[in-house]
């Protein structure tokens, strides 16, 4: 079953929390702090595989959640990192993000392993909280949460060369004739039912993948036939081989076939329209070809196109073809530097600002203290630990809060909230 769209849902795993613990050493007062550090969380990978080809897993599995960092240990052992997990794709899959729609991987590198959600990171255990006053701190940080998304992958086919033609025109018999491809051929509308790959070997090291997209048609932009669903695998070629039927056996006129079809092609995407094409005559051996082929030899020209004759029922002009078509996707693979490029995602970096940056805003009569690091540093702490509140004390103090405050001329009494935190203002 060829499945190219599918909808996901991925967390990395959630960072693992440090703990509070005290060494049991004689000699040692009140033991000394000895909490280890919580691990960190699993992280999303996605690897390209080329042993797939369609995104046909995804109909069966859509959440993948990483494991989570485990607690720190006493003798201030940290706790075991989550398990990455890793989400394989086939070469040419789009990740878009599930809400925006903005493509966020284009995953064209095989074997290439790509992070897409960093595992949240562990939290502190006791002993980073130690100062000359407070010498056995009986608090420590939560691990973060993980990050969370919902995810559309889309796959584009990797053809350097796409077939492309009203049904019946030969384009799966070309693609059986020139390379070790099998399509099911037949004569009736949309015999192919999904995109058909090939690779054409010529010699050692020329080679190049060849893809037949089905059902393209008058009215393919809007879904009509076959071909909306199928358009997006031929946005990645390089060259679009576009045949018609020379000898228009089933009554159509092959100069206004080569014009809707680009019409088509033209409403679904300006760069699709815009790609290298070869204008193809098939069916030459046929007698009926005889009368359109100057009409179509003139139409190339017309459009600054090469034209080939051949019939791919009897291999005439294939070979050429072929070569010729080899020829033009290795000089555009020279002439485009992105080639082999693994393409990273596009999430916020964690540029969360320290915690002495902060802004104070007024709400009503309370005063809102607004600052992303001290936010995420709130988040992670137990603020029902009379220590806790303690050590915030300090810090406010350290970066100054306190004094801001007072230079505010903000009231005794006033309300100051800080996320969840809430406290009265006393000078």
């Amino acid at each position: 079953m060829f499945i190219d769209q599918a909808r996901i849902y991925v967390k990395s795993g959630d960072g693992g929390d440090g703990v509070v613990r005290f060494r049991r050493e004689k000699y040692v007062p009140a033991g000394g702090p000895a909490g280890g550090d919580g691990g960190r969380g699993g992280s999303i990978y996605f690897v390209v595989d080329e042993g797939l080809s369609t995104l046909v897993d995804f109909r069966y599995r859509r959440k993948f959640v990483a494991s989570p960092g485990q607690a720190g240990q006493s003798k201030k052992m940290a706790g075991k990192d989550g398990e990455d997990l890793e989400i394989r794709v086939p070469p040419g899959t789009l990740v878009k993000d599930g809400e925006t729609g903005n493509v966020l991987l284009d995953l064209t590198v095989p074997n290439s392993r790509v992070l897409a959600l960093p595992g949240g990171r562990g939290g502190r255990g006791n002993p980073h909280f130690t100062t000359a006053t407070r010498q056995a701190p009986s608090f420590a940080e939560r691990g973060e949460p993980g990050q969370e998304l919902w995810l559309q992958l889309e796959l584009k086919l990797l053809a350097d060369v796409g077939l492309v033609g009203y049904p019946n025109v030969g384009k799966s018999t070309l693609l059986s004739v020139v390379s070790a491809a099998r399509p099911k051929v037949a004569n009736y509308p949309f015999t192919t039912l999904t995109p058909n790959l090939g690779v054409v070997s010529l010699e050692p090291g020329h080679a190049f993948v060849i893809a037949d997209i089905p059902g393209l048609i008058e009215g393919a932009h809007k879904g009509v036939g076959l071909g909306m669903e199928f358009l997006r695998h031929i946005e990645r070629t390089r060259l679009i081989l576009h045949l018609v039927d020379a000898a228009g056996i089933e009554g159509r006129d092959p100069v206004q076939d080569y014009a809707k079809i680009n019409q088509e092609l033209r409403l679904y995407s300006e760069e699709l329209a815009d790609c290298p094409q070869i204008l193809v005559a098939n069916k030459v051996d046929l007698p009926e070809s005889q009368e359109n082929l100057g009409r179509l030899e003139k139409l190339a020209k017309a459009n600054n196109q090469e034209f080939f004759m051949i019939s791919a029922a009897t291999s005439q002009g294939t070979a050429a073809l072929m070569r010729r078509a080899d020829q033009l996707v290795r000089e555009m693979k020279q002439a485009d530097p992105k080639v082999g490029q693994v393409q990273q995602l596009i999430l916020p970096k964690d540029d969360t600002p320290p915690v002495d940056e902060y802004t104070i805003v007024r709400d009503n009569e309370d005063y809102v203290v607004q600052g992303a690091g001290l936010d995420r540093l709130l988040r992670r702490l137990d603020l029902n630990n009379p220590e806790t509140i303690a050590y915030l004390q300090n810090l406010f103090e350290k970066i100054g809060l306190y004094k801001t405050l007072s230079e505010m001329e903000v009231p005794e009494g006033a309300t100051v909230r800080l996320g969840e935190l809430e406290f009265e203002y006393m000078e």
